[in-house]
């Protein structure tokens, strides 16, 4: 113990003298401007502060609006791109240079070492893997074949919804709402397990798993001085907390696994039953770890993200009620009074479309999207060294009036345009943007068109929604939603012969 302190002086002295030797090393590289006052060895870290998108946007328009400028995080260089412009040239021009996300502790340990989906490095094991959510995961084939999914979970959240407002407006807390109905709808994908709802299975294991998950998510992101700063997985037990999180999620995910390989003899329309039939013909390749793996990213990837879209949906309806009522009378005119609308009517209902594009630039759920440098190259004009970190300002894009018609205003109809939908970034671009976006938007645009047109929606008050943004690696708003909310006058009905049709072909009755 008596060691540590001299241990800790000698690797500063070290660290200290390294980053002296790299600055002369680097004085003569073309770098985009930088705001002033960057620190011995943290560098710029003071700017670190939630919400982060905000805070870039900020600097950014300090340097005279530059487009890009540099940050020194630690030992690390770090490029902040707001320019649509800039973003596009990064994934085309040098797609493959930038098609590595950043190493961080928390994607060491709990990503399995970089070896899933969403943190491998670029190369033949992320190629496969993409190959095996393109084929297994997220081909139409697969996607309608979860449909019965979607569409139960869905109905499931009409039905509490009506519960409780069937006579007169009743005051909901939509957060935890649409929380439940992702994560039900991803876990039911993966494992055929329900967490939430009247058929729930095992009420302690889903409280413990999302705190697992909301846990995992506060390790992920930008603003980890741990990752910048070597020296703090010294003094502190931020990488401690991480690997005990990492061992409490493997062994969850092997559970589940186990689970349903002891149940062999009952193969479910699940993912996992799908890895493991893979599993038995290639087991070099599908290993439990790679399952694990998988189902990670797509629960880490596939809750959050949609449950804080459809809440910012609802969030914006409320505040633009003109834009509520287009929109019911667009279901009311197209679907009618007595069925459900189905995943099928979303290609015929336009406007609720621009609803939910026009939301996705408003308020994307990951507002900076990371990558890094896998070599030298040049961004705009300007040297990016390898190990480069970039990180893409999709929230500040999104609202550059140069790119968008009076950008802080909320109107679907700019989508209306052709071209316009094709501006976004929610999801990423190039080869490593988001898989999943059609399982998302599929999730996301059924359940907003099912809440307008089975019910009647208010503010709490005279006040608008407060549209504040929370920190984190999603984009949260940070006061929880609460709305008013009617059943209208048909939703008993359609409710109970939707019910029985679903029931009918699941052969439950």
């Amino acid at each position: 113990m008596e060691e540590t302190p001299t241990l800790i002086i000698t690797f500063l002295i070290l660290y200290l003298s390294l980053t002296f030797l790299i600055g002369k090393f680097k004085r003569n590289l073309n770098l985009p401007p930088t705001p002033p006052f960057s620190l011995p060895i943290i560098g710029h870290l003071r700017l670190l502060k939630p919400p982060l998108h905000r805070v870039f946007l900020t600097v950014s328009q300090s340097l005279n609006n530059a487009p890009i400028f540099s940050l020194r995080l630690g030992n690390k260089l770090v490029f902040v791109v707001s320019s649509n412009s800039i973003a596009e040239e990064c994934f085309t021009k040098n797609d493959v240079v930038l098609a590595n996300r950043p190493n961080t502790i928390a994607s060491n340990h709990v990503s399995y070492d970089y070896s899933t989906m969403v943190t491998a490095p670029y190369g033949e094991h992320w190629r496969n893997l993409r190959r095996i959510g393109a084929i297994e995961i997220f081909s139409n084939h697969r996607l309608n074949s979860f449909y019965s999914i979607r569409r139960d979970e869905i109905r499931r959240l009409l039905v509490r919804l009506s519960r409780s407002s069937s006579f007169d407006f009743a005051k909901i807390e939509m957060k935890s709402m649409f929380s439940d109905l992702t994560f039900n709808n991803i876990i039911r994908m993966v494992a055929g397990k329900c967490y939430y709802g009247d058929s729930a299975e095992d009420e302690w294991e889903a409280k413990h798993v999302r705190q697992l998950i909301a846990e995992t998510m506060t390790f992920f992101g930008a603003g980890n001085a741990a990752d910048y700063l070597p020296v703090l997985r010294w003094i502190t037990d931020f990488e401690k907390r991480v690997k005990k999180l990492a061992g409490s999620l493997d062994k969850f995910f092997q559970g589940l696994i186990d689970e349903k390989r002891a149940a062999k003899e009952k193969k479910e329309n699940t993912m996992i039953d799908h890895l493991l039939a893979l599993q038995e013909s290639q087991p070099e390749y599908y290993t439990d770890r790679t399952i694990k793996g998988t189902i990670l990213s797509l629960i880490l990837a596939g809750t959050d993200t949609s449950a804080v879209t459809l809440e910012w949906l609802l969030s914006s309806l409320l505040n633009h009620p003109e834009i509520l009522k287009k929109a019911r009378d667009e279901i009311d005119n197209k679907i009618g009074f007595d069925r459900l609308v189905e995943e099928s009517d979303i290609s015929n209902l336009p406007y609720l479309q621009n609803i939910v594009s026009e939301t996705l630039r408003l308020y994307p759920a990951g507002p900076l999207i990371p990558h890094v440098a896998s070599e030298d190259c040049k961004v705009a004009g300007y040297d990016m060294p390898r190990g480069t970190m970039l990180l893409v300002n999709v929230w500040a894009i999104h609202r550059d009036p140069e790119v968008w018609d009076d950008p802080e205003s909320f109107k679907p109809e700019r989508f209306e345009r052709e071209g316009e939908t094709q501006k976004l970034m929610t999801f990423g671009l190039g080869r490593r943007s988001c898989p999943g976006s059609g399982l998302a938007q599929r999730l996301v645009s059924l359940t907003l068109g099912s809440l307008i047109q089975c019910f009647e929606w208010e503010r709490i008050g005279e006040e608008e929604v407060d549209m504040t943004e929370g920190g984190g690696i999603t984009m949260h708003i940070a006061k929880p939603l609460v709305a008013m909310c009617r059943s209208r006058a048909f939703v008993g009905k359609i409710l109970q012969e939707s019910a029985f049709f679903f029931a009918k072909r699941v052969n439950i009755i």
